[in-house]
């Protein structure tokens, strides 16, 4: 996790251990989550509260617990089976079409998928994860399955935002915002496991 000539807050670059898990294959879509609009969009201007309960809704419905991943899953995931780059297709930036991400974000599932099958990853929208935000929290992150600090103010958040100067986001980046605030370019992707 992290990446040592990135910001502060992913630093110290270090290596962790997640236990075996399933993470969805797009981002949550307006049909997914029941909105009107676009089916093939992300569901957008969600909270972390929101989010959270869709995946109680949907444990319920799958009968399987549904959850949104931890920082150490994202991070694992968005990297698709390759360590060290600095994005999942490599280390530099993609070229972005004029006009792309203009508006909004774009429907998933648009590109190649990255090397584990996972589309979207780093990009489109930012995507709430289940941990509390510390921004030192690498110095004293557990190398087992860690779950971020046991409180906090923030949620952390992975991935690019269509609504941003730079649409992409490296691997490696962090945010975090309020968990009731709901934006524009804040979405999720579902977890299991």
């Amino acid at each position: 996790m992290g990446q040592e000539n990135g910001r502060d807050d992913e630093r110290p670059a270090h290596r962790v251990t997640v236990a075996p898990f399933r993470l969805g294959w797009y981002q949550v879509t307006n049909a997914d989550y029941g909105e009107a609009g676009d089916p093939a969009l992300p569901v957008t201007s969600v909270s972390w509260f929101d989010a959270v309960e869709f995946c109680r809704r949907l444990s319920e419905r799958w009968g399987m617990p549904v959850r949104l991943p931890t920082e150490a899953e994202w991070e694992f995931a968005a990297r698709g089976g390759v360590e060290g780059r600095l994005y999942p297709w490599g280390d530099e930036l993609p070229v972005i079409a004029p006009g792309r991400w203009k508006d909004g974000p774009e429907r998933v599932g648009q590109g190649a998928p990255n090397g584990y099958g996972l589309f979207d990853m780093c990009q489109n929208v930012h995507e709430w994860c289940s941990d509390w935000y510390g921004a030192d929290y690498y110095a004293e992150s557990p190398l087992e399955n860690p779950r971020g600090p046991a409180h906090g103010t923030r949620r952390a958040s992975r991935g690019g935002a269509w609504r941003h100067h730079i649409k992409v986001s490296r691997c490696a980046a962090r945010s975090s915002i309020p968990p009731e605030f709901r934006y524009a370019d804040y979405g999720f992707r579902v977890a299991a496991g």
